[in-house]
Protein backbone atom coordinates (compact mmCIF):
# COMPACT_ATOMS: atom_id res chain seq x y z
CA UNK A 1 0.00 0.00 0.00
CA UNK A 2 1.53 3.40 -1.61
CA UNK A 3 1.70 6.22 1.18
CA UNK A 4 1.94 9.72 1.93
CA UNK A 5 4.74 10.50 4.00
CA UNK A 6 5.12 14.26 4.49
CA UNK A 7 1.05 15.58 3.44
CA UNK A 8 1.14 19.15 5.12
CA UNK A 9 -2.04 20.31 6.14
CA UNK A 10 -2.76 24.27 5.87
CA UNK A 11 -6.14 26.30 7.33
CA UNK A 12 -5.24 29.25 5.40
CA UNK A 13 -6.20 30.22 1.79
CA UNK A 14 -4.14 29.73 -0.28
CA UNK A 15 3.32 30.26 -18.22
CA UNK A 16 4.75 30.93 -20.76
CA UNK A 17 3.59 28.69 -23.53
CA UNK A 18 -0.01 28.82 -24.42
CA UNK A 19 -2.28 25.97 -24.36
CA UNK A 20 -3.41 24.21 -27.46
CA UNK A 21 -6.24 24.97 -28.42
CA UNK A 22 -9.08 22.82 -30.39
CA UNK A 23 -10.54 23.67 -33.51
CA UNK A 24 -14.51 25.24 -31.77
CA UNK A 25 -16.43 24.21 -34.71
CA UNK A 26 -14.93 20.75 -35.34
CA UNK A 27 -13.60 18.28 -32.46
CA UNK A 28 -10.44 17.36 -32.53
CA UNK A 29 -9.47 13.47 -31.65
CA UNK A 30 -6.80 12.27 -29.18
CA UNK A 31 -4.56 9.70 -30.44
CA UNK A 32 -2.95 7.12 -28.78
CA UNK A 33 0.59 6.71 -28.38
CA UNK A 34 1.89 3.74 -26.89
CA UNK A 35 -1.12 1.79 -26.37
CA UNK A 36 -2.11 1.35 -22.15
CA UNK A 37 -4.26 -1.55 -21.41
CA UNK A 38 -6.29 -2.36 -18.44
CA UNK A 39 -5.79 -6.43 -18.02
CA UNK A 40 -8.62 -8.20 -16.85
CA UNK A 41 -7.29 -9.68 -13.73
CA UNK A 42 -7.08 -12.93 -13.84
CA UNK A 43 -10.17 -14.95 -11.35
CA UNK A 44 -10.78 -17.96 -10.52
CA UNK A 45 -14.17 -19.76 -9.23
CA UNK A 46 -17.59 -19.50 -10.26
CA UNK A 47 -18.47 -16.11 -11.93
CA UNK A 48 -19.74 -12.79 -9.87
CA UNK A 49 -23.05 -11.98 -10.38
CA UNK A 50 -23.49 -9.00 -12.92
CA UNK A 51 -24.29 -6.61 -10.62
CA UNK A 52 -21.50 -6.79 -8.32
CA UNK A 53 -18.34 -5.01 -7.81
CA UNK A 54 -16.68 -8.16 -8.22
CA UNK A 55 -18.16 -7.97 -11.66
CA UNK A 56 -16.37 -4.52 -11.97
CA UNK A 57 -13.50 -5.46 -10.87
CA UNK A 58 -13.23 -8.46 -14.00
CA UNK A 59 -13.93 -6.08 -16.90
CA UNK A 60 -11.30 -4.67 -18.67
CA UNK A 61 -11.53 -1.00 -18.73
CA UNK A 62 -10.38 0.65 -22.90
CA UNK A 63 -11.92 3.91 -22.62
CA UNK A 64 -10.14 5.97 -25.39
CA UNK A 65 -11.04 8.44 -28.50
CA UNK A 66 -11.01 11.60 -25.65
CA UNK A 67 -12.16 14.11 -28.00
CA UNK A 68 -11.53 17.84 -27.18
CA UNK A 69 -14.51 20.04 -28.80
CA UNK A 70 -16.06 23.32 -28.58
CA UNK A 71 -14.21 25.85 -26.12
CA UNK A 72 -17.01 26.64 -23.60
CA UNK A 73 -14.89 29.65 -21.63
CA UNK A 74 -11.59 30.89 -21.04
CA UNK A 75 -10.18 32.45 -18.31
CA UNK A 76 -6.74 34.06 -17.37
CA UNK A 77 -5.61 30.27 -15.99
CA UNK A 78 -7.45 27.74 -17.95
CA UNK A 79 -9.95 26.74 -20.91
CA UNK A 80 -12.87 25.09 -20.92
CA UNK A 81 -13.90 22.74 -23.60
CA UNK A 82 -16.97 20.37 -24.11
CA UNK A 83 -15.31 16.74 -24.75
CA UNK A 84 -16.32 12.95 -25.09
CA UNK A 85 -14.89 9.52 -24.61
CA UNK A 86 -15.89 5.97 -24.71
CA UNK A 87 -16.86 3.95 -22.33
CA UNK A 88 -17.22 0.50 -23.30
CA UNK A 89 -19.76 0.61 -26.63
CA UNK A 90 -21.00 4.34 -24.63
CA UNK A 91 -20.39 7.39 -25.53
CA UNK A 92 -19.72 9.89 -22.56
CA UNK A 93 -19.62 13.50 -22.55
CA UNK A 94 -17.89 16.14 -19.88
CA UNK A 95 -16.32 19.03 -19.56
CA UNK A 96 -12.56 19.24 -19.46
CA UNK A 97 -10.69 22.66 -17.78
CA UNK A 98 -6.92 22.96 -18.97
CA UNK A 99 -4.96 25.02 -17.32
CA UNK A 100 -2.82 27.40 -19.20
CA UNK A 101 0.93 26.96 -19.88
CA UNK A 102 3.27 24.22 -21.42
CA UNK A 103 2.37 21.17 -18.67
CA UNK A 104 1.97 18.78 -18.48
CA UNK A 105 -0.74 18.76 -15.85
CA UNK A 106 -1.60 16.03 -13.58
CA UNK A 107 -5.24 15.59 -14.21
CA UNK A 108 -8.48 14.58 -12.30
CA UNK A 109 -11.45 12.78 -13.12
CA UNK A 110 -14.64 14.31 -10.78
CA UNK A 111 -17.54 12.88 -10.49
CA UNK A 112 -20.71 14.98 -9.28
CA UNK A 113 -23.77 14.13 -7.09
CA UNK A 114 -27.05 12.93 -8.16
CA UNK A 115 -28.72 15.85 -10.36
CA UNK A 116 -32.09 14.50 -12.61
CA UNK A 117 -30.61 13.11 -15.36
CA UNK A 118 -33.89 14.73 -16.86
CA UNK A 119 -32.76 18.62 -16.03
CA UNK A 120 -28.97 17.74 -15.64
CA UNK A 121 -26.75 19.86 -18.13
CA UNK A 122 -23.58 19.13 -19.68
CA UNK A 123 -20.77 19.99 -17.15
CA UNK A 124 -23.36 20.55 -13.82
CA UNK A 125 -21.85 20.24 -10.19
CA UNK A 126 -18.81 20.92 -8.70
CA UNK A 127 -18.31 23.78 -10.48
CA UNK A 128 -16.36 25.98 -7.57
CA UNK A 129 -14.16 22.45 -7.40
CA UNK A 130 -13.60 22.44 -11.50
CA UNK A 131 -12.66 25.86 -11.05
CA UNK A 132 -10.06 26.24 -7.76
CA UNK A 133 -8.78 22.79 -8.99
CA UNK A 134 -7.80 23.66 -12.53
CA UNK A 135 -6.49 27.07 -11.14
CA UNK A 136 -3.97 24.83 -9.20
CA UNK A 137 -2.54 23.40 -12.05
CA UNK A 138 -4.77 20.73 -12.73
CA UNK A 139 -6.56 19.24 -16.03
CA UNK A 140 -9.76 18.58 -14.58
CA UNK A 141 -12.25 15.89 -16.31
CA UNK A 142 -15.61 16.14 -15.49
CA UNK A 143 -17.67 13.81 -16.85
CA UNK A 144 -21.41 13.43 -17.31
CA UNK A 145 -22.35 9.77 -17.03
CA UNK A 146 -24.30 7.32 -19.29
CA UNK A 147 -28.20 9.27 -19.27
CA UNK A 148 -26.57 12.51 -18.60
CA UNK A 149 -26.46 15.77 -21.14
CA UNK A 150 -24.75 14.46 -24.28
CA UNK A 151 -23.97 10.77 -23.07
CA UNK A 152 -25.20 7.80 -24.43
CA UNK A 153 -28.57 5.68 -22.76
CA UNK A 154 -28.60 3.00 -20.71
CA UNK A 155 -31.67 1.41 -20.28
CA UNK A 156 -30.52 -0.30 -17.56
CA UNK A 157 -28.96 2.15 -15.30
CA UNK A 158 -31.15 1.83 -12.52
CA UNK A 159 -31.75 -1.68 -12.27
CA UNK A 160 -27.85 -1.86 -12.69
CA UNK A 161 -27.49 0.37 -9.64
CA UNK A 162 -25.77 2.86 -10.83
CA UNK A 163 -22.89 1.13 -11.10
CA UNK A 164 -22.28 1.98 -14.69
CA UNK A 165 -21.25 5.38 -13.43
CA UNK A 166 -18.29 3.46 -11.98
CA UNK A 167 -17.69 2.58 -15.00
CA UNK A 168 -17.76 5.82 -16.96
CA UNK A 169 -15.27 7.39 -14.33
CA UNK A 170 -12.75 4.21 -14.77
CA UNK A 171 -12.82 4.60 -18.63
CA UNK A 172 -12.18 8.33 -18.62
CA UNK A 173 -9.19 7.37 -15.78
CA UNK A 174 -8.51 5.18 -19.29
CA UNK A 175 -9.10 8.10 -22.14
CA UNK A 176 -6.37 10.01 -20.21
CA UNK A 177 -4.18 7.32 -20.09
CA UNK A 178 -4.29 6.74 -23.62
CA UNK A 179 -3.84 10.21 -25.27
CA UNK A 180 -1.94 11.93 -26.99
CA UNK A 181 -2.60 15.65 -25.86
CA UNK A 182 0.93 17.34 -24.77
CA UNK A 183 -0.75 18.56 -21.81
CA UNK A 184 -1.80 15.81 -20.07
CA UNK A 185 0.35 13.93 -17.76
CA UNK A 186 -0.78 10.19 -17.99
CA UNK A 187 1.03 8.87 -15.21
CA UNK A 188 -0.77 10.76 -12.59
CA UNK A 189 -4.85 10.78 -12.39
CA UNK A 190 -7.15 11.09 -9.52
CA UNK A 191 -10.58 10.03 -8.66
CA UNK A 192 -12.72 13.13 -7.09
CA UNK A 193 -16.89 12.96 -6.17
CA UNK A 194 -18.91 14.58 -4.53
CA UNK A 195 -22.44 12.60 -2.25
CA UNK A 196 -23.49 10.15 -4.91
CA UNK A 197 -20.35 10.92 -6.96
CA UNK A 198 -18.31 9.71 -3.58
CA UNK A 199 -20.18 6.42 -3.82
CA UNK A 200 -18.57 6.21 -8.03
CA UNK A 201 -15.53 6.86 -6.53
CA UNK A 202 -15.08 4.52 -3.84
CA UNK A 203 -16.88 1.79 -6.15
CA UNK A 204 -13.97 3.18 -8.65
CA UNK A 205 -11.48 2.70 -6.50
CA UNK A 206 -12.34 -0.20 -5.25
CA UNK A 207 -13.05 -2.11 -8.61
CA UNK A 208 -9.54 -1.22 -10.01
CA UNK A 209 -7.34 0.22 -7.31
CA UNK A 210 -4.09 -0.12 -9.74
CA UNK A 211 -5.73 3.03 -12.07
CA UNK A 212 -5.71 5.69 -9.91
CA UNK A 213 -3.26 8.04 -7.56
CA UNK A 214 -5.80 9.75 -5.18
CA UNK A 215 -9.02 9.14 -3.95
CA UNK A 216 -11.13 12.59 -2.28
CA UNK A 217 -14.66 12.87 -1.60
CA UNK A 218 -16.84 15.73 -0.04
CA UNK A 219 -20.10 14.73 2.09
CA UNK A 220 -20.06 11.08 0.45
CA UNK A 221 -23.02 9.07 0.55
CA UNK A 222 -23.05 5.87 2.23
CA UNK A 223 -20.54 2.84 1.13
CA UNK A 224 -22.89 0.57 2.71
CA UNK A 225 -25.24 0.63 -0.56
CA UNK A 226 -28.36 -0.42 1.58
CA UNK A 227 -28.02 2.89 3.83
CA UNK A 228 -28.50 4.78 0.63
CA UNK A 229 -31.08 2.03 -0.77
CA UNK A 230 -33.07 2.36 2.08
CA UNK A 231 -33.37 6.15 2.39
CA UNK A 232 -33.63 7.10 -1.10
CA UNK A 233 -35.50 4.53 -2.66
CA UNK A 234 -37.63 2.61 -0.18
CA UNK A 235 -38.51 5.52 2.07
CA UNK A 236 -39.21 8.22 -1.03
CA UNK A 237 -42.57 7.93 -2.39
CA UNK A 238 -41.72 8.36 -6.16
CA UNK A 239 -38.94 5.61 -6.42
CA UNK A 240 -40.70 3.25 -4.28
CA UNK A 241 -42.33 1.05 -7.20
CA UNK A 242 -38.40 1.27 -9.02
CA UNK A 243 -37.35 -0.28 -5.10
CA UNK A 244 -39.58 -2.71 -5.00
CA UNK A 245 -38.77 -3.74 -8.88
CA UNK A 246 -35.18 -3.65 -7.78
CA UNK A 247 -36.08 -6.22 -4.64
CA UNK A 248 -38.00 -8.33 -7.07
CA UNK A 249 -35.04 -8.93 -8.95
CA UNK A 250 -32.43 -9.34 -6.68
CA UNK A 251 -33.87 -9.71 -2.91
CA UNK A 252 -34.04 -7.09 -0.37
CA UNK A 253 -31.61 -6.73 1.73
CA UNK A 254 -32.82 -8.69 4.24
CA UNK A 255 -33.76 -11.80 2.10
CA UNK A 256 -30.19 -11.61 0.24
CA UNK A 257 -27.75 -10.12 2.22
CA UNK A 258 -24.73 -11.59 0.07
CA UNK A 259 -26.01 -9.30 -3.21
CA UNK A 260 -26.27 -6.20 -0.88
CA UNK A 261 -22.67 -7.16 0.48
CA UNK A 262 -21.91 -7.44 -2.89
CA UNK A 263 -23.00 -3.63 -4.52
CA UNK A 264 -20.94 -2.14 -1.46
CA UNK A 265 -17.76 -0.92 -1.42
CA UNK A 266 -17.44 -0.73 2.55
CA UNK A 267 -16.64 -4.65 2.19
CA UNK A 268 -13.94 -4.21 0.12
CA UNK A 269 -11.86 -1.05 1.23
CA UNK A 270 -8.52 -3.66 1.70
CA UNK A 271 -8.11 -3.63 -2.11
CA UNK A 272 -7.57 0.46 -2.07
CA UNK A 273 -4.04 1.08 -2.95
CA UNK A 274 -3.73 4.91 -2.24
CA UNK A 275 -4.61 7.55 0.35
CA UNK A 276 -7.93 8.60 0.86
CA UNK A 277 -9.67 12.56 2.12
CA UNK A 278 -12.59 12.37 3.56
CA UNK A 279 -14.91 16.06 4.04
CA UNK A 280 -17.88 16.40 6.00
CA UNK A 281 -20.00 18.32 7.25
CA UNK A 282 -21.18 17.71 10.78
CA UNK A 283 -24.45 19.58 9.84
CA UNK A 284 -25.32 17.22 7.09
CA UNK A 285 -28.94 16.57 6.85
CA UNK A 286 -28.59 15.10 3.39
CA UNK A 287 -26.08 12.50 3.80
CA UNK A 288 -25.24 11.88 7.52
CA UNK A 289 -21.94 12.22 8.85
CA UNK A 290 -22.43 9.22 10.83
CA UNK A 291 -22.28 7.24 7.32
CA UNK A 292 -18.80 9.06 6.89
CA UNK A 293 -17.57 8.43 10.29
CA UNK A 294 -18.59 4.13 9.57
CA UNK A 295 -16.47 4.72 6.02
CA UNK A 296 -13.42 6.28 7.61
CA UNK A 297 -13.40 3.47 10.19
CA UNK A 298 -13.61 0.85 8.22
CA UNK A 299 -10.92 2.29 6.02
CA UNK A 300 -8.50 2.14 9.08
CA UNK A 301 -9.78 -1.28 9.79
CA UNK A 302 -8.68 -2.24 6.56
CA UNK A 303 -5.02 -0.79 6.95
CA UNK A 304 -5.69 2.22 4.76
CA UNK A 305 -4.77 5.84 5.41
CA UNK A 306 -7.22 7.81 5.47
CA UNK A 307 -7.04 11.85 6.17
CA UNK A 308 -11.11 12.26 7.70
CA UNK A 309 -11.91 16.13 8.49
CA UNK A 310 -14.98 17.14 9.71
CA UNK A 311 -16.62 20.83 9.24
CA UNK A 312 -18.67 21.61 12.17
CA UNK A 313 -21.52 23.40 11.48
CA UNK A 314 -21.58 22.59 7.46
CA UNK A 315 -24.24 21.30 5.94
CA UNK A 316 -24.26 19.60 2.68
CA UNK A 317 -23.03 21.96 0.03
CA UNK A 318 -20.62 23.53 2.46
CA UNK A 319 -20.49 26.86 2.40
CA UNK A 320 -17.67 29.32 4.82
CA UNK A 321 -15.10 25.99 5.19
CA UNK A 322 -15.36 24.89 1.55
CA UNK A 323 -12.29 26.98 0.99
CA UNK A 324 -10.30 25.20 3.64
CA UNK A 325 -11.61 21.70 2.07
CA UNK A 326 -10.29 22.55 -1.00
CA UNK A 327 -6.63 23.94 0.85
CA UNK A 328 -6.80 20.40 2.32
CA UNK A 329 -7.22 18.52 -0.71
CA UNK A 330 -4.77 20.30 -2.85
CA UNK A 331 -2.08 20.12 -0.25
CA UNK A 332 -3.05 16.45 -0.32
CA UNK A 333 -2.74 16.27 -4.11
CA UNK A 334 0.38 18.22 -4.83
CA UNK A 335 2.08 15.48 -2.61
CA UNK A 336 1.08 12.40 -3.70
CA UNK A 337 1.02 13.96 -7.73
CA UNK A 338 3.66 17.05 -7.72
CA UNK A 339 6.13 15.79 -6.39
Amino acid sequence: MRRFSSLVVLLALVGCTQTPQANQSSPTTSPSTTPVTSPVPTVTGPQPHPVSLQALMQKEYTGRNLKVGKVLATTSTYTRYFVTYKSGDLTISGIMNVPEGKGPFPALVLNHGYIDPDIYVNGQGMRREQDYLAREGYVVLHIDYRNHAASDDDPNFEMGLRLGYAEDALNAVMAIKRSALPYLDREHVGLLGRSMGGAVTFNAAVARPDLVDAVVVWAPVSSDTVDNFNKWFRRDGERRALAQSIAKKYGSPEDNPEFWRNVSSVNFFDRIAVPVVIHHGSADDTCPIAWSDKTAAALRAAGNDVRYFVYEGEQHAFGPQWTKSMRRTVDYLDALMKA
